[in-house]
């Protein structure tokens, strides 16, 4: 029997039995297979799981079993592609040292600064993300697990938890709202409002095509096996150029896409956005050197999961961001 290891290898030909570690415990079983199973999609995690072919204690399990200390996991063969793209828009993250974009770090956090064009996890046709590379940079790492998101396009700061104790802390001062997250975004329109509190009800779809998106509905009621969530943030007005606004953005909540949506919907699509923006205008963008979201999360301000010390931390406006702002105050 094998002891669960990050760089454990599944074979394509026979099942593994893996035993849960002090790093793995209290992890969903679900994101458990994610971590283990580097590349392979999400959709295939469930698959294996809803077919019975995973087991835990030789018994059938549901995804959202959390694995406790000592527990057997049984693994189904994998059959793994030859072909592993990464995002031809972005830098291979074979390439990436994410050790040089460090934020802050003790023995139980690692904030970095997350470039635009990463990933923060490895899938959907993604052999690396963030968390995965700096695993391998950090092979002698007992426990490294991802606090939380952000979207590829996404820059700023990305906290990581070091200790499970430390990961169960932010997960809970997230959920309780004692955190103080802010983002600045530039979005196509001028905004008047020096503050605006908006709430919207947010329901994720599928596409055609197996993408996921997320839309703005009237309430919670559109569909009982996929219930909206409520999303609240509050804006306030930076600077106002000929036909662009500066934001700086409160995180109430933290849904999937929640400002990226929210000002879509609002009438102030953000500069950049490729899923839910002008597309017409990002082209034109482009031309100007804006190649990118202009979604940056830029400070987090929280007590630190284990001292309960204030932190804040900050991640500067990246240089190609802010030079659209310096070309922007030059044409106004």
């Amino acid at each position: 029997m094998t002891q669960v290891s990050e760089n454990k290898q599944i074979s394509e030909h026979a099942a593994a039995l893996l035993t849960i570690d002090e790093a793995s415990e209290g992890q969903r079983v679900d994101n458990f297979l994610a971590k283990i199973l580097k590349g392979v999609p999400k959709s295939h995690i469930y698959r294996i799981l809803r077919s019975g072919e995973v087991r835990v204690n030789k018994g059938r399990v549901d995804a959202s079993l959390k694995l406790s200390l000592n527990d057997v996991v049984r693994v189904p063969p994998i059959r793994m592609s030859a072909k592993n793209p990464t995002s031809a828009t972005s830098k291979a993250p074979e390439e990436a040292k994410f050790d040089k974009a460090i934020v802050y770090e003790d023995e139980a956090m690692l904030v970095i600064d997350k470039p635009a064009g990463f990933a923060v996890h490895g899938g959907s046709g993604i052999s690396r993300g963030v968390i995965e590379q700096l695993r391998l940079e950090r092979p002698k790492a007992k426990f490294l697990e991802l606090v939380h998101r952000l979207d590829r396009d996404t820059s700023g700061v990305l906290m990581l938890a070091k200790r499970r104790s430390a990961l169960v802390a932010l997960h809970a001062a997230i959920k309780g709202n004692k955190t103080d997250k802010r983002y600045a975004v530039m979005v196509a329109g001028e905004w008047t409002d020096a503050k605006k509190r908006v709430v919207l009800y947010l329901q994720k779809y599928v596409l055609p095509n197996g993408e996921r998106r997320v839309n703005v509905v009237p309430d919670k009621r559109e569909d009982k096996h996929n219930e909206a969530q409520v999303s609240e943030t509050v804006f306030y007005l930076k600077q106002v150029f000929e036909g662009f606004s500066l934001l700086e953005a409160k995180l109430v909540t933290g849904r999937t896409h929640q400002l990226r949506v929210q000002l879509a919907h609002l009438g102030f699509p953000i500069l950049g956005d490729d899923k839910y923006g002008n597309l017409d205008l990002n082209k034109k963008l482009q031309k100007q050197g804006l190649k990118r979201m202009f979604l940056h999360s830029c400070e987090t301000k929280l007590a630190h999961p284990l001292s309960h010390e204030r932190l804040r931390l900050f991640a500067p406006l990246p240089k190609e961001l802010d030079k659209f702002i310096q070309a922007l105050t030059k044409n106004t």
